[in-house]
């Protein structure tokens, strides 16, 4: 790939990984960038190349710890100094996208409270994949990509050559998410209703819709635990169901989900790379998200339309 528009990458520490792999496509260097860490757990970022002119491509997802978030602030506030001609920050996961809402009373809008910070760090556009509320992308006043995973999820959903496929989701609020691929699909939908006691612990499930003899398609945007997922998995096998499998687009994998996961009845579960996976499990398969990333950046550099790749 390459473009007549000057622009350069860089990588905070926790995505190099995926940085690296988007510059391959990219056919262009990863930038050179220092970060000095103090003994008090203090850092701070400088370029060690000149970016004056250009047009910034910063690649980090904000996934817990905070470090990974401030590394991007500093990142866009360096570049902001150092006169790059604009900044793009490229977040492939947008951490504390749960908290989108007041669903209680008193409490923070975390998502919100996100996108203040990297506006007024100095970001010109954001681009990122898979939002876990789609509203998200109003808390910005600036342009925002928003890719979806389905891109390439789809191809490998259509390998499987499954005899009876359904698409199914996990909970209500990810309803229409699934609603996308089966419509793309032409296949049935179902859905999974929880009943949740606090975060991260379901008390009760229910399925709605027929699931007998089908091979089933669990479809999310990310899994932390796994307990809803492999609870869903379980139920389903205990309904009738042919096969389950899952598809998400973030692996946050908090223990113990990779223990659940391996002890479900899911036959297995596909993730894209947009946050490092370093656990082992069997039943994953992490699929590479580079490509896609490398063709949205060169297509806002042309400023050419990435309508195209929003598969769903």
């Amino acid at each position: 790939m390459d473009t007549k528009i000057s622009y350069k990458v860089f990588s905070g520490t926790k995505s190099r990984y995926l940085a690296e792999k988007i510059c391959k496509n990219l056919n262009c260097p990863l930038g050179q960038m220092n970060i000095e860490h103090f003994a008090d757990g203090e850092f701070a970022i400088s370029y060690e190349e000149s970016i004056r002119g250009f047009h910034v491509f910063l690649i980090q997802s904000t996934f817990p710890g905070t470090d990974n978030l401030m590394e991007l602030l500093l990142m866009i506030d360096a570049a902001k100094r150092a006169s790059a001609k604009s900044i793009i920050a490229v977040v492939p996961y947008f951490g504390w996208a749960r908290q989108d809402r007041k669903d209680k009373p008193r409490v923070a809008v975390g998502a919100k409270l996100v996108a203040d910070l990297l506006s007024v760090a100095g970001i010109n556009r954001l681009i990122t994949m898979d939002l876990h509320a789609d509203q998200i992308q109003g808390f910005f006043n600036v342009p925002v990509d928003h890719l979806y995973a389905s891109t390439i999820l789809i191809d490998e959903i259509k390998t499987w050559n499954l005899a009876n496929p359904t698409i199914a989701t996990p909970d209500v609020g990810g309803t229409k998410r699934a609603n996308s691929y089966a419509k793309h699909l032409d296949v049935p939908m179902v859905i999974c209703y929880k009943l949740r006691k606090k975060a991260n612990e379901v008390s009760d499930m229910k399925i709605i819709g027929d699931i007998k003899g089908m091979d089933v398609i669990l479809i999310d945007d990310m899994v932390d635990t796994a307990g809803t997922i492999t609870k869903a998995a379980d139920l389903m096998i205990a309904e009738g169901a042919n096969s389950v499998r899952a598809i998400a687009s973030h692996p946050v994998m908090s223990d113990p989900a990779s223990i659940r996961i391996d002890h479900s009845a899911l036959t297995g579960i596909i993730f894209t790379d947009t946050i490092p996976y370093s656990q082992k499990s069997k039943k994953v398969k992490i699929i590479s998200i580079s490509e896609l990333f490398a063709t949205a950046i060169i297509r806002v550099c042309n400023n050419a339309s990435i309508s195209s790749l929003y598969l769903l």
